[in-house]
């Protein structure tokens, strides 16, 4: 996801990020360094050598720092960076199961019912086309159990 547009409110104590689909806050208190009252936001701009992904600021003093859109898009809980996160994970572990597995990479694919450039991408953690469907299919073709387990936030 890529940032148009990125300011600082030094009033709110956030940075107020703007991408394509819509704008997210930032707080002053996740970032280091952090800005003080007496050490105050000066600029804020989109990092292109972070491929727009990203954005710098500069303190009063002269210190700066960089966050990456991924930061952002965890502390609002984006469905979207949820989902991809999540499948990232199922992912992670489905490659370990496999590894691990006494079963050949071909009968996996029978059991799935697919083709092997299939077993391949659902295996691919920089894939995010595939379903979760399709993980928790292939994580039960390796004798897992998967369950989600829903629990209050900690502070």
């Amino acid at each position: 996801m890529k940032i148009r547009r990125v300011s600082a409110n030094n009033r709110k104590r956030v940075f107020e990020v703007k991408t394509s689909s819509r704008t997210f806050v930032y707080p002053y208190s996740r970032v280091d360094p952090r800005p003080a009252p007496a050490d105050r936001v000066a600029e804020a701009a989109v990092d292109a050598e972070l491929g727009r992904e990203g954005f710098s600021y500069v303190l009063e003093s002269g210190k700066g720092g960089t966050v990456h859109i991924d930061q952002v898009l965890e502390y609002n809980q984006d469905p979207g960076y949820l989902r991809n996160a999540l499948l990232y994970k199922l992912t992670l572990e489905a490659q370990k199961r496999v590894h691990a597995s006494p079963l050949s990479k071909r009968e996996i694919v029978r059991r799935l019912g697919t083709s092997a450039a299939q077993l391949y991408r659902l295996l691919d953690q920089t894939n995010y086309r595939k379903s979760i469907d399709h993980m928790l299919l292939l994580l039960s073709v390796l004798d897992c159990e998967v369950d989600l387990v829903v629990r209050a936030k900690t502070a």
